[in-house]
This record gives C-alpha cells, sequence and structure tokens, in this order.
C-alpha cells in the first residue's frame, strides 16, 4: 500500500507537469516600421565631437568642467529621480511578492491550556502542537504569467527611471547653457554701455565747442539710459535660470550661486545613425513597450480564472499532557491530500476580466507606437533645427560683423560733422540688435544639440535596466 508521503510526491510531481503549460498568448513584441534615414538629415552634416557619445556622461561631450559637475549632483539630488527610484525598488519587490507564489506556505503552531473535563476532577494541562502546509500549484501559469507581468512592469519602471534621470540631465544642460547665454549678453550690454558713455562724452564735448546741437546730447543719453535699462533688466532671467538649475539639484535656491562664465561658441553635436536604433536607445520607448509586455501577461492571469485550482494540503496536530510528552505522543492526527476547486457561476465576470484585459493591451499598445512616432518626430525636429540655425549662424556672423564697421564709420562720419547724431544711435542700436541675434542663435543651437541627444536617448544602455 502506497504511503502518504509517497502519494505526496506523487501529485506533487504531477502537478509540475501539468504546470508546464501556461494559458494566454505569449508576449512577441509587435514589429514598428521604420525608415533607412531620417527625412531632416538630407545632405547635413554633423559637426561630431572628438570623443564619442557616451553610453553614460552624455554631456561630456561639451567639455565643460562646471556643467559635468552639476551634472553629476542632479543624478544625486534631484528629488524627481528619487521618486522613480523608489517607485523602481517597489516595482522589484512586487517581482518578489510574485515569485513566492511558487512555493507552499507553511505554518507552525503550539497551545497550552489549563482546566478540568468534570466537577471533582484535578485541574490538567493539556499541551499541543501543529504544523500545516498549502501548496497552490501553478498548473495553469497563473502566477507565472503574475511573474511575468510585474518583470515587465518593474522592468519599465527601471525605464522610467532612466527616462527621469535623461530628463533631469537635459533641463539641466538647456538651463546651464541658456544661463551662460545671459552671461554673455551680460557682458555685452556691459561693453555697450562702456561704448555709449565714451560717444556721450564726445558728444558733449562737441556740443561745448559749439559744433553738435543740445538735441545730439540729449540723444546719446536716452540712448545710454535705454543700454543702462536693459543691462539691468537681463539680471532678471540670469536669476531665474539660477534658481531652477538649483532646485534640479535639490537645493535651496538661496544657497546657491553660480559665477558668471563665458559660453562656448562651437556646438558640438551627434549624429543621429540609423531611425531602428531609436526603439532600443530611448528609455520612454522602452518602458511603453514593457508595459505592454505585463498587460499581455494580464490577458493570461485572467484565462487562467476559468480552470479548476489545485492545492496540495498537510497537517498533524499532536497532543500530550505533559510538554516533554510531546514528541513522544502517539495522539497524532494527520491529513494530507489535493483539493480541486473551480468556479460554476460567476454571472460573466471572467469574461469580463479576460475582454478588460484585452483591451487593456490594445490600449497599451497604442500607446507603444504613438511613443515610437514621437520619438521619431522629436529627432526630426532636432535635425531640422540644428542644420537651419547652423546655415543662420553663419549668416548672423557676417551681419555681426558688417554692423560693426558700419557703426565705427558712422561714428567717425559724426566726428567729422558729416552725418548727424541720429545715424551713430541707428548704427549702434542694428550693431548691439545684430549681437543679441547672434547670442540667441549659438544659445538655441546649444539647447538644440542637448535636445537631438536627448531625443537620442542620451547615454541609456537598455541592456542594464533588465531583470532577465
Amino acid at each position: 500500500m502506497m504511503r502518504a508521503p509517497s502519494r505526496w510526491l506523487c501529485t506533487a510531481s504531477l502537478a509540475a507537469l501539468l504546470g508546464a503549460c501556461a494559458v494566454g498568448p505569449d508576449y512577441h513584441r509587435p514589429p514598428f516600421p521604420t525608415t533607412d534615414a531620417y527625412k531632416e538629415l538630407g545632405d547635413w552634416k554633423p559637426s561630431e565631437p572628438g570623443d564619442a557619445l557616451s553610453r553614460g556622461d552624455w554631456w561630456a561631450i561639451f567639455k565643460d568642467d562646471t556643467l559635468d559637475e552639476l551634472e553629476g549632483r542632479v543624478n544625486i539630488s534631484n528629488e524627481n529621480i528619487k521618486a522613480a527610484a523608489a517607485n523602481f525598488e517597489q516595482a522589484r519587490a512586487l517581482v518578489a511578492q510574485a515569485k513566492a507564489g511558487f512555493w507552499p506556505t507553511l505554518s507552525a503552531n503550539f497551545s497550552a491550556t489549563r482546566g478540568k473535563n468534570e466537577p471533582g476532577l484535578p485541574v490538567h494541562t493539556q499541551y499541543g502542537a501543529g504544523a500545516a502546509a498549502d501548496w497552490d500549484l501553478d498548473v495553469w501559469g497563473a502566477v507565472r504569467r503574475t511573474v511575468e507581468s510585474d518583470r515587465a512592469s518593474a522592468e519599465s519602471s527601471a525605464a522610467l527611471l532612466a527616462d527621469a534621470q535623461l530628463s533631469a540631465q537635459a533641463e539641466l544642460a538647456t538651463d546651464y547653457f541658456e544661463l551662460r547665454a545671459q552671461d554673455q549678453l551680460q557682458k555685452l550690454l556691459d561693453d555697450t554701455v562702456v561704448a555709449e558713455t565714451l560717444s556721450l562724452k564726445i558728444t558733449e564735448s562737441r556740443y561745448r565747442f559749439g559744433v553738435a546741437a543740445r538735441a545730439d546730447v540729449v540723444s546719446a543719453e536716452t540712448q545710454l539710459l535705454a543700454s543702462q535699462a536693459q543691462q539691468v533688466n537681463a539680471r532678471i532671467q540670469r536669476g531665474i535660470l539660477e534658481h531652477a538649475i538649483a532646485v534640479l539639484m535639490g537645493q535651496q535656491p538661496s544657497t546657491f550661486t553660480l559665477p558668471r562664465s563665458a559660453i562656448r561658441t562651437d556646438v558640438p553635436t551627434v549624429p543621429p545613425g540609423v531611425p531602428s536604433t531609436l526603439l532600443e536607445r530611448r528609455p520612454d520607448v522602452a518602458s511603453a513597450e514593457r508595459k505592454m509586455a505585463a498587460a499581455n501577461a494580464q490577458i493570461g492571469i485572467a484565462t487562467a480564472a476559468y480552470f479548476p485550482s489545485l492545492t496540495l494540503s498537510g497537517s498533524s496536530t499532536t497532543t500530550a499532557a505533559m510538554l516533554g510528552q510531546l514528541a513522544k505522543s502517539s495522539t497524532t492526527i494527520w491529513s494530507v491530500g489535493p483539493t480541486l476547486a473551480e468556479t460554476i457561476f460567476d454571472g460573466g465576470l471572467r469574461r469580463a476580466q479576460v475582454a478588460q484585459a484585452k483591451a487593456a493591451y490594445q490600449s497599451s499598445a497604442a500607446t507603444y507606437r504613438q511613443t515610437v512616432l514621437a520619438g521619431f518626430e522629436q529627432v526630426e525636429d532636432q535635425i531640422i533645427t540644428l542644420r537651419v540655425l547652423e546655415e543662420q549662424a553663419v549668416i548672423e556672423d557676417k551681419t555681426v560683423k558688417a554692423a560693426r564697421e558700419a557703426e565705427t564709420l558712422t561714428l567717425n562720419q559724426y566726428k567729422a560733422g558729416t552725418v548727424p547724431y541720429s545715424s551713430v544711435i541707428t548704427a549702434q542700436t542694428t550693431r548691439l540688435s545684430a549681437e543679441q541675434t547672434e547670442l540667441q542663435v549659438l544659445s538655441s543651437r546649444l539647447q538644440a544639440s542637448v535636445a537631438l541627444i536627448e531625443a537620442l536617448g542620451g547615454g541609456w544602455d537598455q541592456s542594464k535596466d533588465s531583470l532577465n
């Protein structure tokens, strides 16, 4: 006759064989059509930095020590990154919880009761000890699908963490270059005020000698005051950007100061490469794809509810009048065996749950496709922005040179008395406007370079976020 432990082992072995199947559709990443090259790239050849784009510290291509130091602090102190990291740890914990479903649940108990059964009998103590085990066998793959879903969700959270890091890094770099542009604008306005102060002195001197009208002096004063007003107003935007950088690093704005420095004049850009690689290089695309995989596994979980559940249970209870006799007592009650349970009628609940899971998958698939399209759009946007701004920068450089020469010639003509002072004001205004436009183009090119790197996924490496 087969003993109970042998029956237990045979039943467990049979359940393990049955557990080889998992209901519901297996996940296959849906194909997404891509092109051979980006449309807006054309014949434009972006300047490639001396060092290849790092798969980590992508901002290093700008070769700015201050930016390097700030970016390192963002990864540690940014509160949005901390929140994303906590969400990732929570997702990993859910995977561990799901894996626990593969194993049996063991429990033990001990009791001691004191009393008497009938009047007149002495009081006695009864001791008891027992153990129980329950094992919900994953015959239809519900647990496996749950682990599959939770693992995919955790990988999605890992990608979201990388996306939060990339977003904060790119925002910092953008704010940093815009702040440096404000520093350069401040210098430009300082130089303009110095030049216009000199022009005012020349005009006052000519007025004292009777070769200039009082109106020229007033015009020179007005021009100087207007430039001084711009000089003061320029500090506002710089202060706002400095505060934004402090918050990105999780620091109080009142405790953070960034000394003034010159802006870089060259703009490193990264070749966008083959469009199909964007599907692996962008963390937001990877996150959307992993959410789709998690939703697909949920269909299997809902489908498994149609099938009966199989549970192996076992228990043993021992009682004795003395504590030391528990291990020797023959008063032992034990039981072991399987339990098969099936829902006969649920009013269409399971059918609705499967339909809901399928609809959720379709929704996540549409979100994935839209995320991919948005990624291609962002890359194309930044390519054309960089290409056009590069052409504009060449024109603005020539414009500034011409405006400076015109200002010098006009001022000399005014000193010679051949043109009115209004011509000097016009030349100065034109020169300042040209220099400001040139600076804005440079700032926009640097920001677009950062935006292109962000659109390409920065230095993210998808393999590092895999939980397999």
